[in-house]
């Protein structure tokens, strides 16, 4: 967490702010680019805000570009709201002592990212040409090209920035298990019907995750992923292996491929 939900969830919370301008900035001087940001940021006007993977970008008038990406436990806030009141693995608590950025807008209104293990990384003009295409945007083709060739675990080439951009470990799993398929298939084995019951799950049940909240709402949620009860679908004694270097949930009878 977050994954590219909440980061869709953080986009739509900076919406309201589009067309305020900027009259001050603060940013944690552990980010590389602080300097850089305290200089060219006040006085911009914020003309857009849009999502790719992971990373949140702030259109400024200048061309310039804010991009957000809020690690393990970034969370935002809008004007004392938060976007999201808790990050599966984070705490709650809104410290001051962890506001690594604020941005304060003439209104006087306050956009913040609250991060208590200063994982967030805030950039100007973000290269995101590696980033592969995004998550919830999904068709039979464009992963058939993505995954061709790929002999790793599917579950390990889907957390691959590079290659689909937005998977995070609880999503992926999510999506699996919905799908089907098994984490351990290799990635560029999967015929057309697995492909379609991988790109229909993923296009059913992530944005009605998004809806719910995010990552933690799906099926194979946290309180599942920590007791790791019987499949919920078919009564099966369910896995917890690691696979790409992640913890994996899966059910062994009907997660096939």
């Amino acid at each position: 967490m977050p994954e590219g939900l909440e980061a869709e969830i953080y986009r739509r919370a900076i919406e309201p702010v589009v067309g305020r301008d900027i009259v001050a900035i603060e940013v944690d001087d552990h980010q590389a680019m602080a300097v850089e940001l305290g200089r060219v940021l006040p006085g911009r006007r914020i003309v857009g805000a849009r999502r790719r993977g992971k990373h949140v970008l702030v259109d400024l008038d200048d061309d310039h570009v804010l991009g957000l990406h809020f690690g393990m436990t970034g969370r935002l806030i809008v004007d004392g709201a938060a976007a999201i009141d808790r990050l599966e693995y984070a705490s709650g608590r809104d410290d001051p002592a962890w506001n690594r950025l604020v941005v304060t807008l003439a209104d006087g209104e306050v956009v913040r990212v609250n991060d208590p293990r200063r994982w967030a990384v805030f950039t100007l003009d973000p290269d995101l040409s590696r980033l592969g295409p995004d998550f919830l945007t999904l068709t039979i083709d464009v992963v058939r090209d993505r995954l061709a060739g790929r002999r790793a675990a599917l579950k390990a080439i889907l957390l691959d920035q590079s290659v689909i951009a937005g998977f995070g470990n609880m999503c992926v799993d999510e999506v699996l298990w919905q799908a089907g398929v098994s984490p351990l298939t290799p990635a560029g084995s999967l015929d057309d019907e697995l492909l379609g019951r991988l790109v229909e799950a993923a296009g059913e049940h992530l944005p009605a995750m998004l809806e719910r909240g995010g990552s933690h709402t799906g099926t194979i949620d946290p309180e599942v992923r920590a007791s790791v009860p019987p499949c919920p679908r078919d009564g099966a004694a369910m896995r917890r292996d690691t696979v790409g270097g992640r913890t994996t949930i899966w059910c062994p009878v009907h997660q096939v491929g």
